[in-house]
C-alpha cells in the first residue's frame, strides 16, 4: 500500500519549508474539515506533521505536542483525531479509499509521539487501482479499466494448450464445413444459368439442374454433419479445459494462506470455482465453434466477393468498420462496466444467500425470515436493474447496425440489377454474388452479439486467474525441512496485526517447555486465539521469532508441522460423512481400534455405541442431528489420534455441561502427560492444574506464573478469577430461587 505519495513541485516545497527537508510519509487527505472535496496531503516529517493543500501549508504541528493520534470512521469518510493540552481536535479529513493510509499515519505520529520504535510492516492491499485509481473487481486486484483483455486470452490459451489435439480436429471439421458452405452460391448459379435463365445461346440443361441439385442437398446433409461433429470436439475440448481450471482454482484455494480465505466471502469462492468456469466454458465453446467458423466465413466470402467485382465488393463491406467500431466503443467504454457490476452484484447476492442458508438456525430463532427475504429481494432487484440497463443499451444499438448491414445488401441488388439491364451481369452471378453477400452480413451481424458473451467471459478469466495467480501469505521456505517435534516452543519479540498497522500483539516473549501444560488467559481480543494461530503458522509473524525446539518454524515444511499438532477449535466443524471418518480425518490410515482408543478419551465411546449405527451413523452438515456436547467430544478424538506431540485447546470444553467436562478434564489430564499442550478455556477453573498462565493483556504479556503465585499476586488474573465467581454464585442463586 502507497504511503508516501508524490507531491506536485509546489507542495512539495511548501511541504519541506512546513516539516523539513526529509519528507517521511505523505497520503491524500481528499476531504477538507467540512467534507469539501479538495487536492490535499497529510505530510510528516521527522518532527512535525503538516496539511498542505495549493501549494501551502494550511496547517503545521510538532508530533510531540499531541497524543493519542487515532482515525475515527465516520460515513463514508474517516478523520484523523488527536488530543493534546486544549482537549480533542480533528487534524484532517479523507475519503474511506484511504482509510487504511490514516491508521498507518495514526500508528506512526503514536510512535513518534512516544519516542517509540515505528513498525510498519505494510501488508495491506491497495483497495484502488495504483494505475488509474479505478475500483478493483470485487474480492480481486483486478482493475476492469486497466485490465489488458489480450493478457487474458493469453493465460486462456497457456491452459488450453494441453488441449490442442481436439483444438486442433475442431478447427479442421470448421474448415471443410465453411469450404462446403461457401460451395452453395456456386451451385446456385450453375442452376439459374443452366436451366431457369441460362445466358443468350445456350439451352436449359436438365442434367445439369440435377447435378447442381443433388451437389447443394449433399452438400447441405454434409455441412449439417460437420456442425454436428464440430459441436461435440469442442463441447469436449471446452469442457475438458475448464475441469482443468476448476481444479487449478480449488488447488490454490487449499494451498493458500488463511488470511486470503478469510478476507473472500464463501459464496464468492464458490462462485470462481462453478459460475465463473461455466462461463468460460461457454465462451471457450462459442469462440471455438461459432467465432472462428463465422471469421473463415467472412474472409473466404469477402475474397470470393472482391475476385467477382471488387466495386460491388466495396459497397458490401462498407458498414463492416461502422458496425466494428461501434461495437468496440460500447465494449471498452460501457459494457465492460455494465457486465462487471451485473456480476459483482450477482456474487452478492449469491454470498448473502450462503450466509443466510448457514445461519438459518439464527434467523427462525429471531424470526426474522421477512427481513431476509426483502434483503434477498432488494439485491437481486439490483441484479435485474443492472441486467436490464445492459440488455436495453443493447437491445437499441442492435436495430442501428442491423439497418446498416442491411443497407449495404439493398444497394448491392440495386446496383446488380442495373448491371443486368446493362448486360454486364447475368442474373445466376447476381444471386451468387448476393449469397455471398449474406455470408459476408451474416459475420457482421453476429458481431454485435460478441461484446455480451466476451464481456462475461473476459470478467469471469480475470476473477479465476486472480486466484490462481494469488500468492500465499505464508510460503514455504526454499530449504524447509522436516522435523520431529518435541514440544520446546519459544516466542522472541512477537509482533502480529491481521491489519499490520493494529498489531494484536505487542513484543510477546516467553518459552514453553517440553511436556509443559500452559494455559493462555486474558481479555476479549487480548491475542490468546492470535498466538496459537501463531504457533500453526496459519499466520506469519510481522516481527519477531518463533522456534520450535531451536528451530525457526517458517524453516519446518507447514504440512510437517500441522501434522505433528493436535488442535481443537472453540467453533468445532464436522464434515459430511460418519462418525468414524470424521474422526480419521487426522489420521486416515487408523485402525478401528485406534478410532475407539480416542474416542474413549474424548468421553465420545459411549454415546456413539448407543447411536443406531453406531461408528458408521451418518453425520448431517456439520453434525447437526447430534448435540453440541457430544460434536466437541468428537472434534477432541480426531485432534488426540494422531498422537500429536503439541496439543491446542482453544474453547475445547466450552459447548460441554459440568459433569461432562469434568469427566472430559480428567481423560486429557492423562493424555496430556508427557505432551506440550497449550489451552484456551472460558471458565477459568478449567485451568487451575496447568504447569503455568500466561495472562495477556492489550496484545502484552501482563502476567505469568502458576495459578496459586497469580492468585497471590491480585493481579489481572485474580480480578478475572473473583469476577468469575461472583457472577457463578449469582447465577446459582438465581437458579435457586427460579
Amino acid at each position: 500500500m502507497n504511503i508516501n505519495y508524490s507531491l506536485t513541485e509546489q507542495d512539495r516545497i511548501a511541504a519541506t519549508k512546513a516539516v523539513g527537508a526529509e519528507i517521511e510519509y505523505c497520503v491524500p487527505a481528499n476531504l477538507s474539515l467540512l467534507g469539501y472535496r479538495t487536492a490535499g496531503s497529510l505530510v510528516i516529517g521527522e518532527k512535525k506533521w503538516a496539511y498542505i493543500e495549493h501549494g501551502q501549508a494550511k496547517e503545521v504541528g510538532v508530533i510531540t505536542d499531541s497524543w493519542a493520534y487515532k482515525v475515527i470512521p465516520l460515513i463514508g469518510n474517516v478523520v484523523l483525531e488527536t488530543e493534546d493540552e486544549q482537549g480533542k481536535r480533528v487534524l484532517v479529513r479523507s475519503t474511506m479509499e484511504h482509510a487504511a493510509r490514516f491508521a498507518y499515519m495514526a500508528q506512526v505520529l503514536n510512535d513518534k509521539s512516544a519516542s517509540r520504535q515505528i513498525r510498519i510492516f505494510n501488508h495491506e492491499e491497495e483497495v484502488t487501482c495504483v494505475k488509474c485509481g479505478g475500483g478493483l473487481v470485487e474480492g480481486t486486484r483486478v482493475c476492469p479499466r486497466c485490465t489488458s483483455k489480450s493478457a487474458a486470452f493469453k493465460k486462456l490459451f497457456h491452459v488450453s494448450k494441453f488441449h490442442w489435439r481436439s483444438l486442433a480436429i475442431g478447427l479442421i471439421v470448421m474448415i471443410a464445413a465453411s469450404a462446403i458452405a461457401l460451395t452453395g452460391p456456386y451451385f446456385q448459379e450453375v442452376l439459374i444459368n443452366g436451366v431457369l435463365r441460362p445466358p443468350d445461346g445456350q439451352s436449359p440443361s436438365m442434367r445439369l439442374f440435377y447435378l447442381a441439385l443433388a451437389a447443394m442437398i449433399g452438400g447441405l446433409v454434409i455441412g449439417e454433419l460437420l456442425s454436428i461433429v464440430r459441436a461435440r470436439v469442442m463441447a469436449n475440448a471446452s469442457s475438458n479445459i475448464v475441469a482443468d481450471l476448476r481444479k487449478m482454482v480449488y488447488e490454490r484455494i487449499q494451498n493458500l494462506s488463511l488470511g486470503f480465505m478469510t478476507s473472500q466471502r464463501a459464496g464468492d469462492v464458490m462462485n470462481r470455482v462453478t459460475a465463473d468456469t461455466d462461463r468460460i466454458r461457454q465462451l471457450i465453446q462459442e469462440l471455438c465453434t461459432t467465432a472462428i467458423y463465422q471469421l473463415i466465413l467472412l474472409v473466404a466470402a469477402s475474397a470470393l466477393l472482391f475476385s467477382a467485382d471488387w466495386r460491388l465488393a466495396c459497397v458490401v463491406l462498407l458498414p463492416a468498420p461502422i458496425v466494428a467500431y461501434i461495437n468496440m466503443y460500447l465494449w471498452k467504454h460501457v459494457l465492460w462496466k455494465l457486465y462487471e457490476k451485473q456480476w459483482a452484484i450477482y456474487d452478492r447476492g449469491t454470498s448473502f444467500m450462503h450466509d443466510v442458508l448457514s445461519g438459518i438456525r439464527v434467523v427462525k430463532a429471531f424470526g426474522k425470515e421477512e427481513r431476509e427475504i426483502k434483503k434477498f429481494r432488494t439485491l437481486h432487484r439490483e441484479f435485474a436493474n443492472a441486467t436490464i440497463k445492459s440488455e436495453t443499451l443493447f437491445n437499441m444499438i442492435a436495430p442501428i447496425t442491423n439497418y446498416l448491414i442491411q443497407l449495404g445488401q439493398y444497394v448491392v441488388l440495386l446496383l446488380g440489377c442495373n448491371m443486368i439491364l446493362d448486360n454486364q451481369m447475368n442474373v445466376g452471378e447476381l444471386v451468387k454474388f448476393s449469397m455471398y453477400a449474406t455470408m459476408v452480413f451474416g459475420p457482421i451481424s453476429w458481431m454485435m452479439f460478441m461484446p455480451r458473451w466476451v464481456a462475461n467471459g473476459l470478467i469471469s478469466i480475470d476473477r479465476v486467474f486472480s486466484v490462481i495467480d494469488e500468492q500465499p501469505e505464508v510460503l514455504e521456505a526454499e530449504k524447509a525441512v522436516k522435523h520431529k517435534i518435541r514440544g520446546t516452543i519459544s516466542f522472541r519479540h512477537i509482533y502480529f496485526g491481521y491489519k499490520s498497522h493494529e498489531p494484536v500483539l505487542k513484543d510477546v516473549s516467553f518459552d514453553i517447555h517440553e511436556g509443559e501444560m500452559i494455559g493462555l488467559v486474558g481479555h476479549s481480543g487480548s491475542g490468546k486465539s492470535t498466538l496459537i494461530n501463531l504457533v500453526s503458522r496459519f499466520y506469519d509473524v510481522n516481527e519477531g521469532q518463533i522456534t520450535m525446539d531451536g528451530i525457526d518454524i517458517r524453516n519446518i515444511q507447514q504440512d510437517d508441522l500441522r501434522s505433528q499438532i493436535g488442535v481443537v477449535l472453540q467453533e468445532t466443524f464436522l464434515f459430511t460423512g460418519t462418525i468414524l471418518d470424521n474422526i480419521r480425518y487426522s489420521k486416515p490410515d487408523a485402525t478401528h481400534e485406534e478410532v475407539i482408543r480416542a474416542a474413549r478419551i474424548a468421553n465420545a465411546h459411549s454415546f456413539i455405541m448407543n447411536l443406531p449405527d453406531g461408528y458408521d451413523t451418518l453425520l448431517q452438515e456439520n453434525g447437526n442431528n447430534i448435540s453440541g456436547g457430544e460434536r466437541q467430544r468428537l472434534a477432541i478424538a480426531r485432534a488426540i489420534l494422531n498422537d500429536p506431540p503439541l496439543l491446542i485447546l482453544d474453547e475445547a470444553t466450552s459447548a460441554l455441561d459440568i459433569e461432562t467436562e469434568g469427566l472430559i478434564q480428567e481423560a486429557l489430564q492423562r493424555v496430556m502427560r508427557g505432551r506440550t499442550t497449550i489451552a484456551i478455556a472460558h471458565r477459568l477453573s478449567t485451568l487451575r492444574h496447568v504447569d503455568r498462565l500466561v495472562v495477556l493483556e492489550k496484545g502484552r504479556i501482563a502476567e505469568m506464573g502458576s495459578h496459586a503465585e497469580l492468585m497471590e499476586k491480585k493481579g489481572i488474573y485474580y480480578k478475572l478469577i473473583t469476577a468469575q465467581r461472583k457472577m457463578s454464585k449469582k447465577n446459582q442463586s438465581e437458579e435457586l430461587t427460579g
